[in-house]
C-alpha cells in the first residue's frame, strides 16, 4: 500500500511516497511525476523517507523517466532513502543514472543546479 502526496515549494514540485512500491502501486508513483512534468514544473524531488520497500516495478517507473527529464531539462531528485531502499538502487546500478541525495536541501541545491 503506497500513499503519494504533493507539494509545491521553491518552484519545485515535491512528491511524498509513504509505504510500499510494488507492481499495482507503481502506478501511482508514474501518474504522480506524469502530472508534476504536465504541470510544466521545472525541478521534481521524490521525497523517499518513508519509502519503506520498492519493487522493480517501482524502479522501473524511475528508469522511464531518465531520458523524458534530460530532453526537457527536468532535474529529479530523490532524497531520504532508508538503507534498505538505498541498498536496492545501489545493487542495480540505479544510484548512478538517478540523482539521489541524503535530505531535501541538498537535493533542492542540486535540482537548483541542474536547472540552470
Amino acid at each position: 500500500m503506497v500513499h503519494i502526496k504533493r507539494l509545491q515549494e521553491d518552484g519545485a514540485d515535491i512528491i511524498s511516497v509513504i509505504g510500499e512500491i510494488d507492481a499495482s502501486s507503481s502506478i501511482e508513483l508514474d501518474l504522480a511525476i506524469a502530472k508534476s512534468v504536465g504541470e510544466g514544473f521545472r525541478k521534481i524531488l521524490v521525497d523517499c523517507s518513508a519509502l519503506e520497500y520498492i519493487s522493480s516495478a517501482g524502479l522501473g517507473v524511475f528508469m522511464s523517466y531518465i531520458e523524458e527529464m534530460k530532453d526537457k531539462n527536468i532535474p529529479l531528485v530523490l532524497f531520504g532513502l532508508k538503507e534498505k531502499v538505498a541498498n536496492t538502487f545501489q545493487i542495480l546500478g540505479l544510484a548512478d543514472l538517478l540523482h539521489i541525495r541524503n535530505t531535501k536541501q541538498d537535493a533542492k541545491n542540486l535540482a537548483d543546479e541542474l536547472s540552470v
